[in-house]
């Protein structure tokens, strides 16, 4: 099933992948539709945008439709802590971060406040967390109706539990692959205490293998780019961190 892609701010990649930057930290969240079910890719950064976006979705994909999946690409507020206004939906991250969410609630609540996110809704998202039912330790295939989607446990990188999506292009069409913060188009990638610099270039390396030359990549944040790019970000990388 495809869709018009007529919600305002949302960018249709192909007839079936929608995607949305989120204002503020200009954070990417995914649509992905098939014809029994539909995933969200992230789910911004407060439960307020979380509700946004669900009900965003929801109009997109019309009456009688509705999310029933969400994957979460890594442990970062601004991806995560809308995930408690999708609730009674399959959510899946990579193996581990389950750990991340439960013993990092304070530190991400406070990331958040020390980005600009008002104490009060940090509070709230931090508070009521949602913590993955499904844990991608390899690859795990989603079966959306006509849609088979492969979600991807790449990491470590950006994070040690960094997940992307890849999305058949279907007859003529290219492949998609929703990057998380593995890769960044609006600014450098950023790399946290919680980043695993050493291992980012290969996992950079397996988003190419994985999208192929002629994928749509999807970053965290900014204009979806090519596999030149991502090979140009994998090798500026590997360079800033004195890896191969």
């Amino acid at each position: 099933m495809s869709v018009t892609w007529e919600e305002p701010g949302w960018e249709r990649v192909t007839p079936r992948v929608g995607r949305r930057r989120l204002p503020v930290w200009d954070c990417t969240v995914g649509l992905v539709v098939g014809a029994d079910a539909a995933l969200v890719i992230d789910a911004g950064s407060s439960l307020g945008e979380g509700a946004r976006l669900r009900a965003e979705a929801l109009r997109l994909l019309g009456p009688g439709r509705r999310v029933t999946h969400l994957a979460l690409t890594h442990p970062h507020f601004d991806h995560v802590f809308g995930a408690a206004a999708f609730s009674g939906v399959e959510v899946f991250g990579a193996v581990g971060l389950d750990a991340v969410l439960a013993d990092g609630r304070e530190e991400l609540r406070a990331d958040a406040v020390r980005n600009g996110l008002g104490p009060s809704a940090a509070a709230e998202a931090a508070d009521l967390l949602v913590h993955p039912r499904h844990a991608v330790s390899g690859e795990w295939t989603l079966d959306l109706g006509g849609v088979q989607v492969l979600l991807a446990n790449v990491g470590p990188g950006h994070t040690a539990h960094d997940l992307a999506v890849l999305v058949p292009g279907g007859p003529g069409g290219p492949e998609t692959v929703f990057c998380g913060d593995l890769v960044e188009e609006s600014g450098e990638p950023q790399a946290g205490p919680d980043a695993i610099p050493s291992h980012w270039p290969a996992a950079l390396d397996r988003l190419l293998d994985l999208g192929g030359e002629d994928a749509v990549y999807v970053p965290g944040h900014g204009a979806t780019v090519d596999a030149a790019f991502v090979r140009a970000q994998r090798d500026a990388l590997a360079a800033r961190f004195g890896v191969s």
